[in-house]
């Protein structure tokens, strides 16, 4: 059934008039009489927010996120705006469902953090400044293959082992394609150190992992890739990155 569209300046001065009504409560001495008077404001100001998005566009919570971040591409949101658009507190559920279900490269300031910590070459000047509580959508491409990946992804996240088992044997379950750093986040467990571990698979035990600024240029930020499963000699492991992406430069990142 589709749902009915709400005029937001209709539903702006209903608010309007309940925050007019409010000012007789606040001359009150008791506490719970206000507190009651403001739930029907919050529950106002929540569907005028909801409203912002024609229902012909967007009409159910995760389609109105979705529909917001498409609208603004490579911009960090804060999840206060999702909140406003979503009309619910659970956000980041459909957040989650985003990426995990249809494959939107939605990227949370949290993951961004822990690849600053570990990898900041990785990470764009202009995503340094995120905070845990900020998202971007990478990329206006829908991923339909991440259903499937995310599958996998949870198989080997219950598996035991290290962090980094776990992360090369998902990177190996792909091989040739491109995994999220959300991806690899969730299969470390949502542990902090697995761009540590991925950045160790490639340095330290010579696993050809590409990125952006390690070999493949054309790539998205945050997406890895297992460019070949082995491992390159031991003599050629424990060339630092900055070396190793110098030389990447010099020879137009490509193979020789």
């Amino acid at each position: 059934m589709k749902a009915k569209q709400v005029d937001p300046e209709v539903s702006r001065q209903k608010v309007a008039k309940l925050i007019r009504n409010f000012e007789a409560e606040l001359q009150s001495g008791e506490l719970r009489p206000k507190v009651l008077a403001l739930v029907p404001i919050f529950r106002g100001l929540r569907d005028l927010g909801k409203a912002l998005i024609p229902s012909e566009y967007a009409s159910a919570a995760r389609d109105r996120i979705l529909y917001y971040f498409r609208k603004y591409p490579s911009t960090i949101i804060n999840g206060d705006e999702l909140l406003v658009v979503s009309g619910i507190q659970e956000y980041a559920r459909r957040l989650r469902e985003l990426r995990v279900q249809f494959g939107w490269a939605i990227v949370s300031g949290v993951t961004i953090k822990e690849m600053r910590e570990e990898e900041a070459e990785e990470v764009p000047d202009e995503l340094m400044v995120m905070r845990p509580n900020e998202y971007i959508l990478l990329s206006a491409e829908e991923d339909r293959d991440a259903a499937h990946r995310w599958h996998v992804a949870n198989m080997i996240r219950k598996q035991r082992g290290s962090v980094r088992d776990k992360i090369l044997k998902y990177l190996q379950s792909n091989v040739g394609h491109g995994v999220t750093n959300e991806e690899l986040r969730y299969v470390a467990g949502d542990k902090t150190e697995w761009a540590r571990r991925v950045r160790e698979l490639r340095t330290e035990f010579g696993w050809p992992i590409a990125t952006k600024t390690t070999g493949q240029p054309d790539l998205s930020v945050g997406v890895y890739v297992l460019l070949a499963d082995r491992q390159s000699p031991e003599h050629d492991r424990k060339i630092p990155d900055d070396i190793r992406r110098e030389v990447l430069r010099r020879d137009g990142y490509k193979c020789k």
